[in-house]
């Protein structure tokens, strides 16, 4: 029995180291999980901190270069040419080029404009179109006037029917000149900042209005594509490029029509061949009231 006992006692000794020994482990392993659940919380709160830091800088940076931007093309819409009505051209302002041009497109948008839209955008070459309300009584034509807007180009107003101006009452100038404006301010947001009156026939009347509404009253310094002999590719290229009328400051007037579009690209490169800039209308110097 003495013998048993000391076996039973000594078995039960064991049996309590090993639990203590167990015990020991699980709690180290418990303290050891929970550090390292600690560690690993700690480590994406940095980690989550440090995100958040790149993304307020980035957002700063970005917002930074977005002021950059505006603030640039602020400065590149300041005026650099001022409308000289003795010849119905430009004189620069200040450090701008003299040798530059201003192209003009009237009559639109009928069937070309849009085509000579796209070979100007291509070309990187502002121009004014001069719209009539005629040309944008369906949806499809005032989606045409949209999307010559929408590549960037200067509208003007050309009067709703292109009639003689000088032939109508003050109040079907009116009507002429007002009524398109909201037609076009209704499919592009914008009101025309120029004005043209049909034929150049302006009236004392026509004049006030245009500057009523806020628009640059301007004729036109030369063009031809209304004269027979000009109806075709080369000559009008020929004629817009070499005309004795091209000087610095001109106001070239071109029409939608085929011929005239198909020498847009050659007329271009005509006037810079003979290191003319083409001035953006965006430069102009507003109306002053």
């Amino acid at each position: 029995m003495t013998n048993t006992l000391k076996w039973m006692t000594l078995a039960l000794l064991l049996f309590a180291a090993a639990c203590s020994t167990n015990a020991g482990s699980e709690t180290n392993s418990t303290t050891n999980s929970a550090s390292s659940n600690e560690q690993a919380s700690n480590e994406e709160e940095a980690n989550a901190d440090t995100s958040n830091e790149q993304t307020d800088s980035n957002e700063t940076s970005e917002g930074e270069e977005e002021q950059q931007k505006e603030e640039e093309a602020t400065a590149a819409k300041e005026p650099e040419y001022r409308l000289n009505e003795a010849f119905w051209g430009f004189e620069p302002i200040n450090e701008a080029p003299a040798e530059a041009v201003l192209l003009t497109i009237d009559d639109a948008p009928d069937k070309n404009a849009v085509e000579m839209a796209k070979t100007l955008k291509e070309l990187d070459a502002p121009a004014i179109f001069f719209v009539n309300g005629h040309f944008i009584d369906t949806d499809e034509e005032k989606a045409r006037l949209k999307e010559i807007h929408d590549m960037g180009f200067e509208i003007g107003n050309h009067t709703m029917t292109h009639a003689d101006l000088k032939s109508l009452s003050e109040d079907e100038q009116r009507e002429e000149i007002v009524k398109l404006n909201d037609m076009i301010e209704e499919v592009i947001g914008e009101k025309p900042k120029f004005f043209r009156a049909p034929f150049g026939s302006n009236t004392d009347f026509s004049k006030s209005l245009a500057e009523e509404e806020g628009m640059l009253v301007m004729n036109w310094t030369y063009g031809y594509d209304w004269v027979k002999e000009y109806q075709n590719k080369a000559a009008i290229a020929d004629i817009m490029v070499n005309s004795p009328l091209l000087q610095n400051g001109a106001n070239l007037l071109m029409h939608d029509r085929d011929w005239t579009a198909a020498a847009l690209g050659d007329i271009v490169k005509g006037l810079r061949d003979k290191d003319y800039a083409l001035i953006d209308p965006a430069q102009i110097e507003p109306l002053q009231k």
